[in-house]
C-alpha cells in the first residue's frame, strides 16, 4: 500500500466531503507534483475519476483513496494526517522517502 489515512485525517476528509457536497463517489486524490521548495509538492485534491491502468485505489477508514502510480513511488509507506492546534491546522505527511524536508512541510526531496 503506497501510503496509510490516519483516522484523524479520514474525519477531516469526510468532512470537507460534507460540506462542499462532493457526492458520493468522490475519492482523495493524493499526488506528487514538482516543485516547492525541497523539489516535490504533496497535492491532495478530490476526484471521481479512476483509471485502472493510471492509478491505484484504497480504502481506508470509509475514505476511497486514489494516488496516481508515478506517485506512489514516492508515497511509499507515506502517512497522512490531520493536525488541528493552536499554532496550525492541515494535513502532514510523514514520508520515508524524502531525505530532505522544507520547514512548510509540504515541499521535499526524495
Amino acid at each position: 500500500m503506497a501510503l496509510t489515512l490516519t483516522e484523524n485525517a479520514a474525519i477531516e476528509v469526510k468532512k470537507i466531503i460534507s460540506e462542499q457536497n462532493l457526492g458520493e463517489g468522490v475519492s482523495l486524490r493524493v499526488g506528487v507534483t514538482g516543485g516547492g521548495c525541497s523539489g516535490f509538492s504533496y497535492a491532495l485534491g478530490f476526484d471521481k475519476a479512476f483509471d485502472a491502468a493510471k492509478d491505484s485505489k484504497y480504502e481506508q477508514h470509509g475514505v476511497s483513496i486514489v494516488v496516481d502510480k508515478k506517485s506512489s513511488l514516492f508515497l511509499d509507506g507515506t502517512k497522512v494526517d490531520f493536525y488541528s492546534g493552536v499554532e496550525k491546522r492541515g494535513f502532514t505527511f510523514d514520508n520515508p522517502n524524502a531525505v530532505k524536508t522544507c520547514g512548510c512541510g509540504s515541499s521535499f526531496q526524495a
